[in-house]
């Protein structure tokens, strides 16, 4: 069952400088889609491909110019439904500091259910189920500004949590952390999707977080490129080469192996697989 669906989505900014067109190129020409409820998506692309504006569209934060987009069957651009809409998709901002509104951490959580006239028993409830998804229930009391950057970005999607989205996109949610920080992060976000069934759109340029996906979509110059599992995808290893685009490391190395002359039968993901495939060569 379809929950987000984008139909020929066309997007364009304006352009500031008066010496200039008014009009630049469209930052989404074109793009249709559909995310199936429970699943975990991963957009990927380099910086200016399009991937952030089109994860603006899933919760109607921008509107389309050209074409549709739909959550749970409503047309984002339908007049008074912004709030519906945005009850069902929660949007995770690169930079946690720009979520964070409050001193200690539970009230930080408790900000989105309280603007949805939560009751307060449902919202202490909400609150703590939110920190204990994302393993930071013990940090409830603490202050966000003495948080690690992956413990402020972990907060930022436990006060998602707590307003109970269908689907939680992540616009580049680990762009600012450290590996550590990465780590949590992504886990965070593999916990909510396989044990709470919550729909997971995760905008990324790391590889490696790509390869967790369900699916990947890849895009370029504001087009889908190419999209399907992890695997289809990342065996097209020229096609993303020659899109400026990268693959994940494993994959490169089993690559360049293979242009040498070294019999690949698969294509490894993972630097598990990749010792796997090494190992076979070796005997």
């Amino acid at each position: 069952m379809e929950f987000i669906t984008a139909e020929n989505v066309t997007f364009y900014y304006e352009n500031d400088d008066e010496q200039q067109n008014s009009i630049i190129k469209n930052a989404i020409d074109g793009v249709s889609l559909e995310v199936k409820k429970g699943e975990f998506i991963a957009l990927l692309g380099h910086n200016g491909c399009g991937k952030s504006t089109m994860a603006k569209h899933f919760n109607a934060m921008l509107l389309p110019q050209g074409g549709s987009v739909y959550v749970d069957g409503i047309d984002t651009k339908t007049e008074g439904k912004t709030f519906d809409i945005r009850k069902q998709v929660g949007l995770v901002l690169q930079n946690p500091d720009n979520q964070l509104v409050a001193s200690i951490v539970e009230e930080d959580v408790a900000f989105g259910p309280e603007n949805l006239g939560i009751p307060p028993k449902k919202i202490r409830e909400r609150v703590d189920n939110a920190l204990k998804a994302v393993d930071m229930y013990e940090y409830r009391k603490h202050a966000p500004y003495k948080l690690s950057g992956g413990q402020k970005q972990r907060i930022a999607i436990a006060g998602i949590i707590a307003m109970e989205p269908d689907c939680i996109v992540l616009d580049e949610p680990t762009a600012m952390l450290d590996p550590k920080g990465r780590d949590e992060v992504l886990k965070a976000i593999q916990k909510l999707n396989k044990e709470n069934n919550i729909t997971i759109i995760l905008i990324t340029h790391y590889m490696d977080e790509a390869v967790l996906a369900d699916r990947v979509i890849v895009m370029d110059k504001g087009k889908i490129l190419t999209q399907g599992k992890p695997r289809e995808v990342f065996s097209q290893v020229h096609l993303l080469k020659k899109h400026r685009l990268d693959v994940p490391q494993a994959t490169e190395l089993a690559y360049k192996l293979k242009c040498s002359g070294v019999k690949i039968d698969k294509m490894p993901l993972t630097d598990e697989e990749c010792v796997e495939m090494l190992e076979g060569i070796l005997k």
